[in-house]
């Protein structure tokens, strides 16, 4: 007798159709704008160093015998490569990949819509994001743009750029009730965040007009792959890019992207020491993505949007597994 298991898919037939449906609406979109389709690896050579993320890995035979490879937390590296070879503007529906991410809104893999373009920046990039979302939920879109800095200022009474570390870190562990002594500044951001005002963000007040909010100006140790600007405020260094919270939900993240090559390595190898610091394995960098930029990687802009949870809220779901078809449990 078979072990009896459930194989039976999460979402309906209902609502795989309508994912169906929004996903051809994606590309109608960009093949609108003359905006090529591209299909990259799940795997490489090289992964994700982000001391935030963790990869999946594996092991496999190839020419030069057995090798590590790294499956893909966003299709970012090879599709840069494409841009350095002269792709154009180009967009991909890629799978994505991140080991213990399983909740609500995670699954361990998941749907990335990423797309780049050259000669924008991030303003006019914003501006495609939105047009895109009204088209996937069917509703037009009222944006607002909010400081990071003030985010704080309002919420918390706060400067997160100039509060001292002790101050953070007790900020940090009265919201969350947990010991946030000797956390590093960033992790105490991302928590105050998450707790105190990431919930509040793009609540939709119902009707027939979505609000969107816009968060810029984030400090300059969160630009990952971004560039970097000064804050005319006060001079202090700040990272190119943005995101978008619909529904208290994490929508999009967006970059001016870093061409520079040389920083781009050393961001590489920073980040993996802040991995070893906080015992995680490091990660292969990818030496195909350096040389890229290396190369010349045209100036653009680039945004990676999270599929499965824009869908979810269109749907009126509170879970993405009533939009995906075999989440971790079942797949």
């Amino acid at each position: 007798m078979i072990e009896s298991t459930d194989w039976t898919p999460s979402a309906s037939l209902e609502a795989l159709r309508f994912r169906a449906d929004r996903l051809r609406e994606i590309r109608r979109f960009f093949d609108e704008r003359q905006v090529l389709e591209v299909e990259t690896p799940v795997l490489g050579h090289g992964g994700s160093v982000d001391p935030l993320l963790d990869s999946l890995s594996l092991e496999a035979r190839g020419p030069k015998g057995l090798e590590r490879l790294w499956l893909a937390t966003s299709p970012e590296f090879h599709m840069k490569r494409l841009l350095a070879a002269g792709s154009g503007p180009i967009y991909q529906l890629a799978r994505a990949f991140r080991d213990g991410e399983r909740g609500r809104r995670h699954n361990l893999e998941f749907t990335l819509l990423e797309w780049y373009r050259p000669g924008y920046g991030l303003e006019l990039l914003r501006e495609e994001c939105v047009e895109l979302i009204e088209r996937v939920i069917e509703r037009p879109v009222q944006l607002r743009v909010h400081r990071y800095r003030q985010l704080f200022r309002d919420a918390l009474d706060i400067d997160p750029f100039d509060v001292g570390g002790d101050e953070l870190a007790r900020l940090a562990a009265e919201f969350a009730a947990v010991d946030c002594a000797g956390w590093e500044r960033d992790d105490c951001l991302d928590l105050l965040f998450s707790h105190a005002i990431e919930p509040a963000l793009g609540a939709d007040p119902g009707g027939p007009v979505a609000l969107l909010d816009a968060v810029v100006d984030y400090p300059a140790s969160q630009a990952a792959l971004a560039r970097k600007r000064f804050d005319p405020e006060d001079g202090a260094e700040l990272a190119a890019r943005f995101e978008l919270y619909w529904q208290g939900v994490e929508l999009a993240n967006g970059y001016h992207e870093l061409l520079d090559a040389g920083e781009q390595a050393t961001r590489f190898l920073a980040d993996n020491a802040a991995r070893r610091l906080r015992g995680k394995p490091e990660v292969d960098i990818d030496r195909a993505l350096l040389a890229a930029l290396d190369h010349g990687l045209p100036a653009c802009s680039g945004v990676a949007l999270g599929v499965d949870r824009l869908l979810m809220l269109a749907a009126g779901e509170a879970r993405i597994d009533a939009v995906i078809a075999f989440p971790f449990e079942r797949c």
